[in-house]
């Protein structure tokens, strides 16, 4: 990824601050609101109860000059039933009288105005509203200063949580970016949090994976040029025997032996790529039916066992359905069929049986042949490894063909045992396959 599209990536840091920035921007803001219209409704009860308290206090003593606190800027006057007045203080207010808390316009001002009534007098007690709100709001403004003051703390203790909780994420990072193209080795989930160390074992078992097939590459690649040496190099021979062939007679056994040469490496390169495409494979598994892929197979099977003259057949048949890859299956049973007539003798008998058992399709291929001694058994399934039990025979082989059945059925979550038939003498593989 070049260093542009990094930049432009979405930061899994970026987007925490940002949510739970603007998360408590929004609580802080939504907060504020809500304590300032309560200061200010609190403010006006309170003032309220103040004129009222100071209504009270001056009920009958009207003669008496009196106190008030400035800022409130109150204005007081007192009248009599009659319409006298006894006493005001501050601007006159108009000569009516509601009583309670009422609103009343004069001389371009609103005011909030109590009226109380004793005995044959009224009292007035009224505020300029514009002065209560200026009051009120200065309230509200040191109620609501303390929350605007702990948003950037807030912020800044939320970068610093993301920062720390987001180390181990760097860590892990940092620990990959020193490392050279080759190095595989598990990454350190020591003290890495709960939600981060599924994602770095998956990781681990990942570079496991990856360090496995590396290793089976470099083996393969290792076995192929050492196993492909030997028949290049018998090529290259058997082409100067021709050069230097002196009469017919020795030119056509020589030409005969060049063309066994060129087909023996030229199946042992088929085998090569099949078994690298076999471990390649990604194919999705789908449901077969393997009956009718065995039966497909055997046929093409039957011209080459006929030119030996051996005797191949299906002795028993389920219809089974298992999960898999076609292609691999398919390569899988005429590995096993080729291995089974090439080194059955001419005039001998193989013998291919399907089954359900025990909850698995149970693929049983029984030959004729020399069979695999007990102690040989288990590596056979090696590559490039020719059991001596068919040193004596004339077919040469490449070493693959078992190896390519043991991938293919490994891929599958078969069983692959190797034993002697009991009824034709041979080799008998059993491979048994999970149902649909």
């Amino acid at each position: 990824m070049s260093l542009a599209r990094w930049a432009q990536a979405p930061s899994l840091r970026r987007r925490l601050m940002l949510l739970l920035i603007g998360a408590i921007c929004l609580a802080g803001l939504l907060q504020g609101i809500s304590a300032y219209r309560t200061a200010l409704e609190e403010a006006d009860q309170i003032f309220d109860y103040q004129m009222q308290q100071m209504a009270l206090s001056l009920t009958g003593d009207q003669g008496r000059q009196v106190v008030m606190p400035r800022e409130l800027e109150l204005i007081i006057q007192a009248w009599t039933s009659e319409g006298i007045q006894l006493f005001h203080s501050g601007t006159p207010l108009p000569q009516r009288a509601v009583l309670g808390f009422t609103n009343v316009r004069a001389n371009g001002t609103e005011y909030r105005v109590l009226s109380v009534q004793s005995g044959r007098e009224v009292l007035q007690v009224a505020q300029d509203l514009a002065v209560r709100q200026r009051l009120a709001s200065r309230l509200a403004w040191r109620t609501v200063t303390p929350i605007a003051l702990m948003l950037p703390v807030l912020m800044l203790v939320i970068g610093w949580v993301v920062s720390r909780s987001l180390a181990p994420v760097e860590r892990v990072r940092r620990q990959l970016s020193r490392r050279a193209a080759a190095d595989l080795a598990p990454v350190g989930e020591d003290d890495l949090p709960a939600e981060i160390r599924p994602m770095v074992h998956e990781l681990n078992s990942l570079l496991g994976r990856v360090q496995q097939s590396f290793e089976l590459q470099r083996n393969f690649v290792a076995d192929a040029a050492h196993e492909l040496r030997s028949p290049l190099t018998a090529l290259k021979l058997q082409v100067q025997a021709l050069q230097r062939a002196a009469d017919e007679p020795t030119r056509a056994l020589v030409q005969g032996r060049l063309a066994a040469g060129i087909e023996r490496a030229t199946h042992l390169v088929e085998q090569l790529l099949l078994l690298a495409r076999q471990e390649a494979a990604l194919t999705e598994p789908q449901a077969l039916d393997l009956q009718a892929l065995v039966r497909q197979v055997m046929g093409e099977q039957a011209a080459t066992a006929q030119a030996r003259e051996i005797d191949i057949g299906l002795v028993h048949a389920d219809e089974l359905q298992v999960r898999g890859r076609a292609d691999a299956l398919r390569v899988l049973v005429r590995n096993l069929l080729d291995n089974a007539i090439k080194y059955t003798p001419s005039g001998g008998r193989v013998d291919v049986s399907l089954r359900a058992e025990g909850g698995a399709a149970r693929l049983v291929v029984e030959d004729s042949g020399p069979g695999i001694r007990e102690d040989e058994r288990a590596r056979v399934f090696d590559r490039f490894y020719r059991s001596a039990s068919t040193q004596g025979t004339a077919v040469t082989g490449s070493g693959l063909g078992l190896a390519i059945v043991k991938s293919i059925a490994d891929r599958h979550g078969a069983t692959l045992t190797l034993d002697r038939s009991q009824t034709l003498g041979g080799l008998r593989v059993d491979v048994r396959l999970p149902l649909a």
